[in-house]
């Protein structure tokens, strides 16, 4: 081979390379472009969230807990475990509410806590143990 074949296989080689260069400069101001608009997005709906959960916040205080279920025996049970400083059983939540010790009644309790719990208004800290959260 020549010089001049060589030079001019680097030449080739060069405006190649330049060409691929400029292809990937204009994808990466594509992508840049992309992922600014996306972390604006981002940011957006970042704010949306706060904004809800703050509105979410005062009306809950403002109303109180929206899923309290409309039977005003569950209001009694979560005052009688306001009452309290530390988590208690079904039975001693019917001896507090006057409810009466049987079996049933035991149970009937017990079911009534549990679906608090799934509403997320108290914890059971143990098994069979309930309370409200504490902040």
């Amino acid at each position: 081979m020549t010089t001049r074949s060589i030079l001019d296989l680097l030449t080739e080689r060069e405006q190649a390379v330049r060409t691929h260069a400029e292809y990937l400069r204009v994808q990466l101001e594509q992508l840049t472009g992309q992922v600014n608009e996306l972390e604006a997005e981002l940011a957006d709906l970042a704010t949306t969230r706060k904004v809800l959960l703050a509105l979410e916040t005062r009306e809950t205080e403002r109303t109180g807990p929206a899923n309290l279920p409309d039977n005003p025996v569950y209001q009694h049970i979560l005052t009688a475990l306001a009452d309290t400083d530390r988590p208690v059983r079904a039975k001693d939540l019917c001896r507090a509410l006057d409810t009466g010790f049987e079996p049933k009644r035991i149970e009937g309790m017990r079911s009534k806590l549990k679906r608090l719990v799934s509403l997320g208004l108290i914890t059971e800290t143990e098994p069979g143990l309930f309370a409200l959260h504490r902040q």
